[in-house]
């Protein structure tokens, strides 16, 4: 079994760590092969950025050349997962829909912890459009960008830390989500620091993905994510000068 995981902005640091989270959770036999896209944000904070990403998901898994059996979009919010399962067959899994129903498998209430709160609205509203809200807690942001993690990371795992922990004791939330695909790896600091289950996003996205590749299960494709007509599209991929 082949799982691509897409990082939805260009940062190969943390490609490479989403790649790492991915494969220590994959069973054996299970490949994961890592992209990062070619073009778009060095990281995903806004509405625009993550609109281009969308794109550029879509692109890097177009140019992927080899047989595959799933994809795994690694963003937080809205990165165009509607889009990849229209273009293909297999499962498509997005790490926020990932750790959001996994997380109502653990306890009757979850909260995200997340990067900047300029991202909530973006994740509240995915949430709400993938009818996983009802449960939800609160989506807290911890104030730094997603490269403090690579640029402080003390200080961005204390603040993450910290916000997983306000979550708990004030928005009685029973199970954590990290939310954001660079945050993989620091389940088990907020493990100790909360007492709750905490879900990571990739390693959740990879069981589902394999779940669903072994039961034999395909993207419907009678209705909503139907195969895009065939049609004229003009100056797309745009020529480079």
């Amino acid at each position: 079994m082949r799982i691509l995981v897409v990082n939805v902005n260009t940062t190969r640091s943390i490609t490479d760590s989403i790649g790492e989270q991915a494969a220590a959770v994959a069973a054996p036999g299970t490949e994961i092969v890592p992209l990062t896209p070619s073009f778009g944000a060095e990281s995903v904070e806004g509405n625009y950025e993550s609109y281009l990403a969308a794109i550029a998901v879509m692109e890097a898994v177009r140019a992927y050349p080899e047989p595959f059996d799933a994809v795994i979009q690694a963003g937080y919010g809205e990165h165009g997962r509607e889009g990849l399962q229209e273009l293909l067959d297999v499962p498509v899994v997005d790490i926020t829909e990932a750790a959001a129903t996994t997380a109502q498998f653990l306890g009757r209430t979850y909260s995200v912890v997340t990067s900047l709160d300029r991202t909530v609205p973006l994740i509240e509203e995915r949430l709400h459009a993938a009818g996983l809200s009802a449960r939800c807690a609160s989506v807290r942001a911890s104030g730094l960008p997603v490269l403090a993690l690579e640029q402080d990371e003390k200080a961005a795992v204390e603040a993450i830390v910290e916000q997983a922990a306000l979550a708990v004791e004030r928005d009685k939330a029973e199970v954590i989500c990290l939310g954001c695909g660079g945050m993989s790896g620091l389940t088990e600091r907020v493990v100790e620091r909360t007492g709750v289950p905490v879900v990571d996003g990739v390693t959740a996205a990879v069981t589902i993905a394999e779940s669903l590749v072994r039961l034999g299960l395909t993207t419907s494709k009678v209705r909503t994510y139907a195969t895009p007509r065939p049609k004229r599209i003009l100056n797309w991929p745009p020529r480079v000068a």
